[in-house]
């Protein structure tokens, strides 16, 4: 395990591999194609489609020149071997550095039968030749594209060379080799997956993978897949079975105990956004739920609880008025301690008429958190928005 061979072969494997994936760390220290050549490939903002269209091939060749690397890096890690004469080098040898070859002179081939014609061989040439008009070419829709791209009010997200980026008109996916792009009236948007992840290495939570799935209906246009990588709440913050299970230990004073685990559910943000941007309606396959925000799912869990609180019947005398949060609705909820007995706990009681909504409650209710632990939300205990008085979940009685 010692020899320079063997060193300098997993050295050079552990190097390609990340030049070809680009992990953090790679585009940290600007050891991407993106970087190295970008005084060739020129600025992304300034023209879209044809740096793309040269970054594509551009990697392409850079990719397939990496086994000739470790052919020529092998005639001096291993020297004995005599891999610099060609007539006597081991025949496996050999037959590799024609192979390191090869590679190469077929990228070259490839990249030149994409330049012909001032690109229009290129494959993202001829997906943006679909759609142009009969009396323009597909230069006049890259054209398009880029205007579109230079606008501050675009969608996009990914690292580079990875990304998803949606304008006004279009819907683009960058990859390593390729981009694909779709025109907005022309795709069938649908959510085919969800994928749940324990861990996430860059947030130590739970992730979930969704898949949204691109089909253009005009022929020709090849769909592809969308992935988004979301960030999931920790335990605590789903109205399921467990949780509710969970509530005597909160009544019982115990608190904190209530971050059992459960199910995790998603906190993706970026999904509101992309929706947003979107002219197309985006359909979920069946069995696939999408989950919004963290504040949208605790308050969703919020009024689950309270629909198992005690009521509290209004007295006869006593009119609603509108909820002084949003004075949109009538006041919906009073505080009255049910947790435990009066002289027990940290709760108080409140004597507060019913002035809150239960929406505007709960949102009261979850800006009174820390952001950083959300599976201490549902077991902590605020102050009430008007008299200060503590209470928790358990005292957030509907009115009758």
């Amino acid at each position: 395990m010692d020899s320079p061979e063997v060193t300098f072969t997993l050295a050079y494997l552990v190097f390609a591999v990340c030049f070809v994936f680009t992990p953090t760390e790679f585009h940290s220290a600007g050891l991407t194609v993106q970087n190295l050549l970008s005084g060739w490939l020129g600025s992304e903002d300034a023209a879209f489609v044809p740096y793309h269209l040269r970054r594509t091939s551009a990697t392409l060749l850079c990719h397939s020149l990496l086994p000739l690397g470790y052919y020529v890096g092998m005639c001096f890690a291993a020297s004995d071997k005599q891999l610099y004469s060609l007539g006597q080098a081991p025949e496996a040898w050999q037959l590799f550095l024609l192979l390191a070859v090869t590679l190469p002179t077929i990228a070259s081939t490839v990249i030149y039968y994409w330049s012909c014609d001032q690109w229009a061989r290129h494959p993202l040439a001829r997906t943006l030749a679909l759609y142009a008009l009969p009396q323009s070419d597909w230069w006049a829709v890259a054209s398009s594209v880029n205007t579109e791209f230079r606008r501050i009010d675009k969608f996009a997200t990914g690292a580079p060379g990875a990304r998803v980026i949606v304008t006004d008109t279009w819907v683009m996916k960058v990859t390593t080799y390729r981009v694909h792009v779709a025109q907005q009236q022309d795709v069938h948007l649908t959510v085919t997956e969800s994928q749940q992840h324990e861990l996430s290495p860059d947030s130590n939570l739970p992730v979930q993978l969704l898949t949204i799935h691109v089909a253009g209906t005009s022929p020709g246009v090849q769909a592809f897949d969308i992935r988004f990588v979301s960030a999931l709440s920790p335990g605590g913050m789903s109205a399921s079975p467990a949780r509710m299970m969970a509530l005597p230990a909160l009544q019982r004073g115990l608190g904190p105990s209530l971050a059992a685990p459960t199910l995790c559910r998603l906190n993706s943000t970026e999904y509101g956004e992309l929706c947003e941007k979107l002219r197309a309606p985006i359909r979920s396959a069946a069995n696939v739920v999408i989950h919004q925000s963290l504040g949208d799912l605790f308050l969703e869990t919020f009024a689950s609880l309270v629909e198992v609180n005690p009521t509290y019947s209004v007295p006869s005398s006593q009119e609603l008025e509108a909820c002084i949060g949003c004075m949109q609705t009538r006041a919906s909820v009073k505080l009255v301690k049910t947790c435990q007995e009066a002289a027990e706990g940290e709760c108080q009681q409140c004597y507060c008429r019913p002035m809150w909504c239960l929406t505007c409650m709960g949102k009261w209710f979850a800006s009174r958190q820390d952001p950083q632990r959300p599976d201490t939300w549902l077991a902590s205990r605020v102050p009430c928005p008007t008299c200060r008085a503590r209470f928790c979940i358990l005292d957030v009685c509907a009115v009758r």
